[in-house]
């Protein structure tokens, strides 16, 4: 598995490939979302993120509230005092973890809180997302981050 300063100076390198790769064909992007989608699968099958974690030490999620009252629930704790303990607001006002790495991940890369973690970890990478197009340029981010997001850009200019 890829370490992540390897994979993010991996990343930055391709960046300018990626985005070319965006403007040349948006349109045809746009009609892309069974394939992007397949190749979120196949990658997908060949990365384990249990050998990685590279998504739980580094980024911060942002947490809605049905994901705090699902949390505090889990963790027999009231929401308010499920916000004091491991939240606080980002300059958009949006919550997420007070530190990275996010508290709920152990030393083995498993999720402590798997069955009810937030939506955004739910759904990263974001690789098989309808109207993928849409989120090009944040998979381009991630892909400093993920190996997933990372193989699935490069894959896509390959088809």
């Amino acid at each position: 598995m890829q370490e992540i300063s390897k994979l993010h100076n991996e990343a930055a390198l391709r960046t300018p490939e990626w985005k070319k790769f965006l403007n040349k064909n948006k349109q045809r992007l746009m009609k892309m979302d069974r394939e992007i989608e397949q190749l979120h699968n196949e990658v997908s099958s060949e990365i384990d993120c249990l050998e990685c974690g590279n998504c739980c030490r580094s980024l911060g999620p942002m947490i809605l509230e049905k994901d705090i009252d699902t949390l505090a629930k889990q963790l027999k704790m009231k929401s308010s005092d499920f916000i004091k303990k491991f939240l606080q607001k980002d300059e958009d006002g949006d919550f997420v973890f007070q530190s990275m790495p996010c508290p709920f991940l152990g030393s083995d890369n498993y999720c402590s809180v798997y069955e009810n973690r937030p939506k955004a970890c739910r759904e990263y990478p974001h690789t098989n997302r309808k109207k993928f197009y849409q989120i090009y340029n944040l998979t381009i981010k991630n892909a400093s981050t993920c190996p997933i997001a990372f193989d699935v850009l490069n894959r896509l200019m390959k088809l």
